[in-house]
């Protein structure tokens, strides 16, 4: 027999195993973002084309997705612990080894390296529903995603700190080389939390459920003697084995395949791969992977846009947290359906604004082209061009542009390729007239509108829509799917950026979204308070 403190205590251990897990989640959200800070000063050091940008900022992306197939074999072979264990390692090398690359190719190395240890995510949530209680299962397993948008946040806190501290002229800054190092300092600022929770993952039992599956009875006992009463666990037990033969008995991966793209599940199909690609082409990783570069483009200055980033971090906590708390009581659909139409509203209002805005070379912006030449002047100790730019840019004053391609492409006209790369962002900070304010309430709003509905819910709908029987390969294949779509978004942004222009980009995102919409529309049924078996009845082609 046992008390009520007895099953409290059951309740503490799985609540502190599923948080440690969790923490991953953190440090996935801290290394997606910290990026963001540093695209100006890597651009520059490393004199980046666009598609090198890109390739940078999506190489976590690209490692994830070779990271994915592996994923549940290295799970079933060495443990779950152990593969938690060897992504907390992997974060902590990508961190140090990115803050002291000496070269672009080592950088991308490094952070594709980092994107191998973004399969701890799918471990995460793989770890906790095998450990968690069912019913706090739900709310332990979003932790994880909760944790996300908390390193999102985390990222852009720290990445202001940096900034702020490097651009205050403090003796103690010089010293230490923050000035001269900065996004070194803001990648390298990943590493003790990737050795906290390296520290922390030490202290976790194996997943019991893994024991079984090795058929080490005896050891998954032992865990499970801190997650549930004693008379519970020999049917436990048994339920696992259970389900562990069913699940392996002629289900191989062709097999599972073959029922996925089959007949009975087209309508399935469809809303998978639907919402797999529309999430992503939402745009959200160009937006918060590329949230100071958009901001900066505002005139606001520097330190205002690392500022603005971190509003959309918080924005993130909030609506996610409101968006998990909700979706049992709203529904799917709903969220899903009316979140989209909230997105594509949300990135027309930037589209409209960025149309509306207007570019002049003025005053400002002869004074800061000369304040950027001065300071690169003095930092390579050269002697200053700037007199010559200045004379390239007087010819320009007084003309008004009526976008940012048709700026750029003037400023280069004017100086040349090279230097005009050089401090676009620098002219375009001081030569912009635009309602910022406006796209600041769009982005924001686009943010808090992913993040209540295609963002979390996502993941909901597949833990519900696919049979058991084939959910061990459905959802890593659709997280492959929504993976590379997401790659391919990171790594184009750059590009489309100076070929199509911010008032372009915002309306091809809210394109995509809209096509997505019309296919759900037709499409997604409400899973609200259905089993899996009701679910997979509904979705059954009707004749």
């Amino acid at each position: 027999m046992f008390d009520e403190s007895d099953m409290k205590s059951y309740k503490t251990n799985a609540l502190i195993y599923s948080t440690i897990v969790a923490m991953g989640g953190f440090l996935f959200g801290l290394d997606a973002a910290l990026i963001s800070g540093t695209i100006d000063y890597i651009t520059a050091e490393f004199s980046l084309t666009p598609e090198q940008l890109g390739t940078a900022v999506s190489a976590p992306a690209l490692g994830v997705l070779v990271a994915l197939p592996f994923a549940g074999y290295i799970c079933n072979q060495f443990g779950r612990k152990k593969a938690i264990l060897l992504i907390a390692v992997l974060y902590l090398i990508s961190a140090i080894c990115s803050a002291l690359a000496p070269t672009y190719w080592t950088l991308v190395a490094a952070r594709f390296l980092g994107g191998l240890a973004f399969s701890s995510i799918s471990l995460a949530s793989m770890y906790i529903g095998e450990i968690a209680p069912p019913k706090l299962r739900g709310k332990l397993v979003s932790m994880t995603q909760i944790n996300i948008v908390i390193g999102l946040s985390g990222a852009y806190f720290v990445n202001y700190l940096i900034n702020h501290w490097a651009t205050s002229g403090a003796p103690w800054v010089v010293n230490m080389g923050l000035d001269t190092s900065t996004w070194r300092w803001m990648l390298g600022s990943e590493v003790p939390f990737a050795i906290i929770w390296f520290g922390l993952l030490l202290t976790i039992p194996e997943s019991p459920s893994w024991f079984v599956f090795q058929h080490r009875d005896e050891d998954a006992k032992r865990t499970l003697r801190k997650l549930m009463p004693e008379d519970e666990i020999e049917s436990h037990v048994d339920e696992v084995r259970e389900s562990i033969h069913k699940s392996t008995e002629d289900h191989s991966i062709k097999s599972q395949l073959r029922e996925i793209f089959g007949k009975p599940m087209r309508l399935t199909f469809v809303i998978a791969m639907t919402i797999a690609v529309a999430q992503q082409s939402t745009g959200i990783n160009a937006v918060l992977f590329y949230a100071q570069t958009i901001f900066k483009q505002l005139g606001i200055g520097s330190d205002a846009a690392f500022v603005q980033a971190i509003w959309v971090g918080l924005t993130s906590i909030v609506f996610t947290v409101m968006g998990l708390l909700l979706v049992d009581k709203l529904g799917r659909r709903p969220l899903i359906i009316w979140g989209m139409v909230w997105i594509i509203a949300s990135l027309g209002i930037c589209s409209y604004a960025f149309h509306n805005a207007r570019y002049v070379v003025n005053e400002q912006t002869i004074a800061a082209m000369e304040a950027a030449e001065t300071q690169d002047a003095s930092m390579n100790g050269t002697e200053r061009t700037a007199l010559n730019d200045v004379d390239r840019l007087n010819a320009l004053a007084g003309v008004e542009h009526t976008s940012d391609i048709e700026f750029k492409q003037a400023i280069r006209g004017a100086l040349g390729k090279e230097a005009a790369n050089k401090h676009m962002g620098t002219l375009l900070d001081a030569s912009i007239k635009i309602n910022a304010k406006l796209v600041l309430f769009g982005i924001l709003s686009f943010i808090a509108a992913f993040h209540f509905s295609v963002g979390p819910v996502m993941w909901v709908l597949f833990s519900e829509i696919f049979p058991v029987s084939v959910r061990g390969i459905a959802i890593p294949f659709f997280t492959i799917v929504t993976s590379l779509t997401s790659w391919l978004v990171q790594f184009f942004f750059p590009r489309q950026l100076e070929s199509m222009g911010m008032t372009a980009v915002f309306l091809f995102y809210a394109g995509t979204v809209f096509v997505g919409l019309v296919i759900l529309f037709f499409t997604l049924i409400e899973t609200k308070n259905m089993s899996i078996e009701e679910i997979q009845v509904a979705m059954r082609p009707k004749n």
